[in-house]
């Protein structure tokens, strides 16, 4: 069952908690040890058992359950999560990284949710991955660095998890694997609680089977979300030029095939070329990341060199010998880009832009998670964007298109994604 379904069968007593967990428990056994998603933990369903017994006292009456009674979550270890250790996906003592719940994560339980586990996560929410495997095929990357998280609502152990994005690490992986990533606005979900990469780029967000999920989500995590319905079909445009070339040749063909299928349907569909200077958006966004990690990271990697992997290892060194000048210059190009997107989006009549969720489906091999490339802009932005599972590529693996809406329009955006543009395109479930 997807999010939605699942949530109201524990809610009305259909489904009830120990009949789920006990048919979760296992597929856990059948299918984490290949997919190896979750961080290990000891004792974990004695611990959920426990967890449910003292829910199930609090909350006798059906009608007066939470809306996530019961649902087991996942959460990326850069989330701190009262009880269980954060990571990070390094070497580093737990005792040293540890911090108050995050707020997401608090926010997720209040609503009734239990935690499953710690997601996997690359090293810091870098680049250096974890043993994760792709769902669909397992020598191939679940892509990074919430690998874990998608992987685990890829593989049918969760219905929920939570991972950050601070280049491309919600929409990439959702689309390797097949499954609904939902980055929202920039600071829309908080981010207390989680171990930072670079502060002022860092998004929470979701990962969730379908749309009508992420949606369930995004309302009890999103601050002051509004109902929102829109009417009508949105303008989509398609922001061309050397941002969208950056996708290989069958990612743009498979964008073609999307546009023909949404003008078919009877979309304005609009062709709007954009970030004609896109090398210096990406350089700038990466020399941020680069300053920020190594702030983050001062103290930690003074004491711990040793333990950090190469990768961030370079990058730690790399924002060390950036000076304050130029970080503050890159910082500003984060409203520039985003009020020039926007200025396009109002002269062109936009509602959304659509583009490649990745270049192409999940690499081969699990020593690289893929490239970022087609999600910095829109992170970059801070502007919110949603991962929709549409087709396969020639290998069979998933590819995914990403619908990105305007500054603080989460609201409008899911809206127009279900059903409006995922039933046009046919992905509305996975």
């Amino acid at each position: 069952m997807n999010l939605t379904e699942l949530a109201a069968a524990l809610r009305m007593g259909q489904l009830s908690l120990g009949d789920y967990y006990a048919d979760l428990e296992r597929r856990f056994a059948e299918v984490e040890p290949a997919v190896q998603a979750f961080v290990p933990e000891e004792d974990r369903f004695e611990r959920l058992r426990r967890e449910a017994a003292e829910l199930e006292t609090a909350y006798p009456n059906p009608s007066a359950r939470p809306p996530l009674y019961g649902v087991l979550l996942g959460v990326k270890d850069i989330f701190h999560a009262a009880g269980l250790p954060t990571r990070g996906g390094s070497r580093l003592p737990p005792e040293v990284l540890r911090g108050p719940e995050s707020a997401a994560v608090a926010r997720l339980k209040a609503a009734g949710a239990l935690v499953l586990g710690k997601t996997i996560s690359t090293e810091f929410a870098y680049f250096a991955p974890g043993p994760t495997r792709n769902p669909c095929q397992p020598e191939h990357t679940p892509g990074g660095s919430s690998s874990g998280s998608a992987a685990a609502v890829a593989a049918g152990l969760c219905p929920l998890a939570l991972g950050t994005q601070t280049i491309g690490s919600i929409i990439r992986p959702a689309a390797y694997c097949g499954v609904v990533g939902y980055k929202p606005t920039y600071g829309r979900i908080a981010a207390d609680g989680v171990i930072p990469l670079s502060p002022s780029l860092d998004h929470v967000g979701v990962f969730a089977l379908d749309l009508p999920g992420v949606a369930l989500a995004a309302e009890l995590l999103c601050q002051e979300w509004l109902a929102v319905s829109p009417t009508g079909r949105p303008v989509v445009g398609i922001p061309e030029g050397p941002y969208l070339a950056q996708a290989s040749a069958e990612a743009q063909a498979h964008l073609r095939l999307a546009v023909q299928r949404l003008a078919g349907a009877g979309y304005d569909v609009r062709l709007v070329p954009a970030m004609p200077d896109f090398e210096a958006i990406r350089a700038r966004h990466n020399l941020i990341v680069a300053a920020e990690a190594a702030g983050v990271h001062a103290a930690w990697f003074r004491r711990y060199r040793d333990l950090y992997h190469s990768k961030t290892v370079e990058l730690i060194e790399r924002g060390q010998a950036v000076a304050p000048e130029a970080l503050a210059e890159a910082l500003s190009g984060r409203a520039a880009l985003r009020a020039e997107l926007l200025a396009l989006m109002d002269a062109h009549e936009l509602d959304v832009w659509l583009a490649p969720a990745a270049p192409g489906p999940a690499p081969r091999g699990l020593d690289s998670t893929g490239d970022p490339v087609m999600n910095l802009p829109w992170t970059h932005s801070g502007l919110p964007a949603v991962s929709l599972p549409a087709g396969q590529a020639g290998n069979g693996l998933p590819l995914g298109l990403q619908v990105i809406g305007r500054w603080q329009a989460d609201e409008s955006l899911l809206g127009w994604a279900a059903p409006q543009l995922a039933g046009a395109l046919g992905v509305l479930r996975h």
